[in-house]
């Protein structure tokens, strides 16, 4: 029940943050880190604008003590946890005092952290830990006022098992051992203010390869090398961002390559991106993933979106800068192709919620309640609707004129977070005549697309769609020059259906691509083979062990969707999710879970 003493100030309705109440400023945080307990041990030191009243986001949190910085008890009320957005704590800050020193212990289940055992790493020799606080996690393991809205500095030291390394994303202050307990102290500060979602922190057995005079990459030591070698172009990508929208304002780009259970293929915590090793193939294949993550530098860490609602803000200004990167350093043709990729993945999104009678799901300004976890509604809506929207006005205005406007937006809300309208008002300020000339409030607030939409044209996709839309197979000389974008776009193109069982068994013997070392590729084919139920024991095979050694979520539920659609196929799918469970990160399993859910019981 809400509590009707205190005015409706909350603009995020993910975040018991009020406008109305102090603000945070700067924490001081410090963790022991106990892979035994799977728990970490804290002090939270918070320091806010004012004294009075504060709300804080907590998620299963333990709380020993809630006192001044001089140890003076706090009065505080911790309200029973709502079902998404987690516990109200409520602590009285005195006149005269505008910090509070919080001391607490994590779940073993928090829901941002991950502990690995050592057989699910890639060396097996070390435990391991990480953490994920998109979009609503940070609060499992810091009780903060956990909004995009709210921006904050922060310290940190973590004590951590002296053959491991732990890191953070931020800047590294000192690594020193702790004699008494035999633990290793890393110090860690950030001195430009984040939301708390970009609070991020790993231990394990790690080590790194510079790159770049200000970009290194840490992994696993079995990985490290190929990494360092698929990542060598890092340096060429912030050089073409730098030169299109301004300085690089996080001093260092560094990368850690997480182990398979990582739920996203990348994670833009400043200073430290963290990644999926599935795209780490030793060819290069898979290096676009880098480049959306290095373009959230400039738009989703630098300028903001204000809530969840406002997700948009984030990843269509990221996808449209990616694009505009990927075009500097390999051309027109090539930038196309991946465009197109996306557009036909999104495509299935929009039927996906055509089916489900969902269409406000494709709106970029949409209505998301806090009873609805923002992890539930991702699609690719918020990037690629969102990144056409930039293309439409970028071609209504001309690209010199948009650049110029990208360089100022990014210039006047740069540490800032904004919503929708403050987006939109801007643009219609700076280029007078463009939200009406490409019909923004239909891009925006409608469902679906507008009736007119940027055109995606490329021989590399003439070539293949042609042959897709044939229901054709390549011939052998097409197969062998197709590069990998070229056979992921075809294999999204395919028509689907049991009766393309043969075709799928046809086109898997002539260019085996379920052996494919790109990840993309060989899951794009698993899931034409499964939504066209070729289902022979060496496919199930090799979808199962696809799906135990993969975390990443946008690989996992079209997978487990399309296996739960198929005769016998729900039972499959639910053994398969209970085996593999245990080494998925809680959101994944969350998230998979809820699909199985939906699916009937029993085959037909």
């Amino acid at each position: 029940m809400a509590d009707q003493s205190i005015p409706n100030t909350r603009p995020d309705p993910h975040s018991y943050f009020r406008t109305d109440q102090p603000r945070l400023q700067h924490v001081d945080w410090s963790a022991v880190v106990d892979f035994g307990s799977r728990t970490l041990e804290c002090s939270a030191l918070l320091r806010f604008d004012r004294s009075g009243v504060v709300d804080l986001d907590t998620r299963d949190l333990t709380l020993l003590a809630v006192t001044t910085m001089l140890g003076v008890p706090l009065e505080y009320e911790l309200a029973p946890a709502e079902p998404v957005i987690g516990s109200r704590l409520r602590v009285t800050m005195p006149e005269g005092t505008d910090t509070m020193r919080i001391s607490y212990i994590t779940s073993p289940n928090a829901s941002a952290l991950q502990w690995l055992t050592p057989e699910q790493t890639q060396g097996k020799r070390h435990p391991f830990l990480f953490s994920q606080g998109e979009c609503i996690h940070t609060r499992s393991f810091l009780p903060c006022q956990d909004s995009p809205g709210v921006r904050f500095t922060y310290e940190a030291e973590i004590k951590v098992p002296a053959p491991l390394r732990g890191l953070m994303a931020a800047g590294h202050v000192a690594r020193e051992p702790h004699v008494p307990s035999g633990l290793w102290i890393e110090r860690w500060r950030m001195d430009h203010p984040i939301p708390a979602y970009l609070i991020a922190l790993a231990v394990g057995e790690l080590e790194s390869r510079d790159i770049t005079p200000r970009s290194r990459v840490w992994a696993e030591p079995e990985v490290v090398e190929m990494a360092a070698s698929d990542f060598r172009d890092v340096g060429a990508m912030m050089e073409v961002a730098e030169r299109l929208y301004g300085p690089y304002d996080w001093e260092r780009f560094d990368m850690l390559v997480l182990p398979p259970s990582f739920p996203y293929g990348g994670m833009e915590n400043p200073r430290l991106t963290f990644l999926t090793p599935a795209i780490v193939t030793g060819d290069r294949s898979m290096v676009s993933v880098v480049g959306h993550e290095l373009a959230h530098s400039w738009t989703g860490n630098l300028v903001t979106n204000a809530t969840w609602r406002d997700f948009w803000l984030n990843e269509g200004w990221t996808t449209y800068v990616q694009w505009r990167i990927r075009e500097a350093l390999v051309g027109k043709d090539e930038t196309a192709l991946e465009m197109e990729i996306l557009q036909r993945k999104f495509q299935r999104d929009l039927e996906a919620f055509a089916q489900k009678d969902q269409p406000e799901r494709t709106a970029l300004g949409t209505f998301l309640p806090g009873t609805v976890d923002p992890d539930d509604t991702f699609s690719r809506v918020p990037y690629f609707k969102g990144a056409l929207f930039f293309v439409a006005l970028e071609r209504a205005v001309g690209r010199e004129r948009f650049d110029a406007f990208v360089r100022k937006y990014i210039a006047r809300f740069r540490f800032k977070s904004l919503t929708t309208p403050e987006l939109l008002d801007f643009i219609a300020s700076e280029l007078p005549g463009a939200l009406e000339s490409v019909q923004a409030w239909r891009w925006v607030y409608e469902p679906w697309l507008p009736d007119a939409v940027p055109a995606i044209e490329s021989p590399l996709i003439e070539a293949v769609s042609q042959c897709a839309s044939a229901g054709e197979l390549p011939t052998q000389d097409d197969g062998q020059r197709w590069s990998d974008p070229q056979w992921i776009l075809y294999l999204e193109l395919l028509p689907r259906g049991r009766s393309k069982a043969a075709f799928a068994a046809a086109l898997d013997g002539r260019f085996g691509l379920s052996d494919r070392a790109n990840t993309e590729v060989r899951w794009s084919y698993l899931l034409f083979a499964v939504e066209t139920d070729y289902m022979v024991d060496a496919v199930r095979e090799k979808v199962e062990r696809f799906l135990a050694s993969q975390g990443r979520v946008k690989y996992l539920r079209p997978l487990y969707r399309a296996m739960a659609k198929i005769p016998n196929g729900p039972a499959w799918a639910r053994e398969v999710f209970d085996r593999c469970k245990p080494g998925y990160h809680p959101i994944a399993v969350s998230v998979i879970g809820k699909i199985l859910a939906e699916e009937p019981k029993a085959a037909s």
